[in-house]
């Protein structure tokens, strides 16, 4: 069926911004590759309404190696689908155009035990609903789960299922919601000797195992961390999981609030995840400046697969609330001196979001 006039109007018109927004990227003498669309600033909406339905389809849009901003707008709605930004799409903004993030939704339910089409499983990684994998990715205002049914599949290996994973440098997310269960929130790097800094602001994290956890370079400031119970109604968990490596700082709280709607001294605030069993790394956890309620257990960190958290980098500073508790031999706290060097702007370096 031919399109109508109208139709034909509206995507020519579509078109022409496009060669427009391309003529603008390239170099002198370069000519518009025609199997790539140019970077242009896109909009996902289910109704059809915007440029893409999909999220991962306006991303596709997006150029290798692009060089400068490109903002992908998704209109209110849920959308179930998996996204990755492959490592060659730097600089795109994803931002969620609802009155709050719970407006709009990417959600998907993979698990690291989840069988794909070849029949391998995604594991822990591959599980993730979103992966962010190109440098300077920002996400804002919109919510990223993994609702993966650990009751349901109760006999199923790896109940791990990751809604969010970064693994690059210069990545901010900012008024988000990332929900799940077990390793929510996977912050990670390119690899164990690459650098790759978080900026986590003014958002929830939600989940009970291990569930921000990973070898970035991570600050979460002015966000609340959400405990919450395991899918058979138990209480009982871990905050945090940090794998660093030596050489980089690890997670910083701060300004925050811990807190959720589980029985009083369950939660632990983190433990030392040495990779594969990695001697060498020195996972760092520090929380400070941040309320406690009475979730966090007494003796906030615990040891992981053998591995002591009392030979790793934990730490508290100034929390307050029911959680919080006096220094001592398993609970240490920084001096006033040290925590001068545990501030977002030493942890983020030559990057200021």
């Amino acid at each position: 069926m031919n399109p109508t006039p109208h139709r034909r109007g509206r995507r020519a018109a579509l078109l022409a911004t496009l060669a427009l927004a391309a003529g603008a990227l390239l170099a002198p003498g370069q000519a518009a590759r025609a199997d790539v669309a140019p970077a242009v600033d896109l909009v996902v909406a289910k109704d059809g309404s915007g440029t893409h339905t999909t999220v991962q389809a306006a991303v596709n849009a997006v150029p290798a190696g692009n060089s400068s901003l490109v903002t992908i707008t998704v209109r209110p709605g849920t959308y179930r689908e998996t996204v990755q930004i492959p490592s060659n799409k730097p600089n795109i903004r994803l931002v969620g155009s609802g009155g709050s993030p719970s407006q709009v939704t990417i959600v998907y339910n993979n698990s690291a035990g989840t069988t794909r089409p070849d029949g391998t499983t995604y594991g822990t990684s591959g599980s993730a609903t979103f992966m962010a994998d190109a440098n300077d990715f920002q996400a804002r205002n919109l919510t990223i789960a993994n609702d993966f049914d650990e009751v349901a599949h109760a006999n199923q290996a790896g109940h791990q299922a990751v809604a969010l994973r970064t693994r690059a440098d210069r990545i901010r997310l900012e008024n988000v919601i990332v929900s799940g269960d077990q390793d929510t929130l996977l912050l990670d790097t390119a690899n164990r000797d690459t650098r790759g800094r978080v900026l986590v602001t003014g958002s929830t994290i939600r989940g009970n195992v291990d569930f921000i956890f990973g070898r970035a370079t991570a600050v979460i400031t002015n966000s609340v961390i959400e405990v919450t119970r395991r899918p058979d109604g138990s209480s009982g968990g871990y905050v945090m999981a940090p794998s660093t490596a030596p050489q980089f700082n690890g997670f910083l709280v701060t300004n925050s609030t811990i807190t959720g709607s589980v029985t009083d001294r369950t939660f632990y605030l983190g433990r030392p995840w040495h990779a594969g069993g990695d001697a060498s790394l020195d996972p760092q956890g520090i929380v400070r400046n941040t309320q406690l309620s009475a979730a966090v257990r007494t003796t906030p960190w615990t040891d992981m697969s053998g591995f002591s958290w009392r030979d790793d980098r934990f730490a508290e500073y100034r929390n307050t609330g029911a959680g919080s508790g006096a220094g001592g031999s398993d609970r240490p706290q920084l001096t006033d001196a040290q925590a001068g060097s545990y501030t977002q702007a030493s942890w983020l370096g030559d990057w200021t979001p």
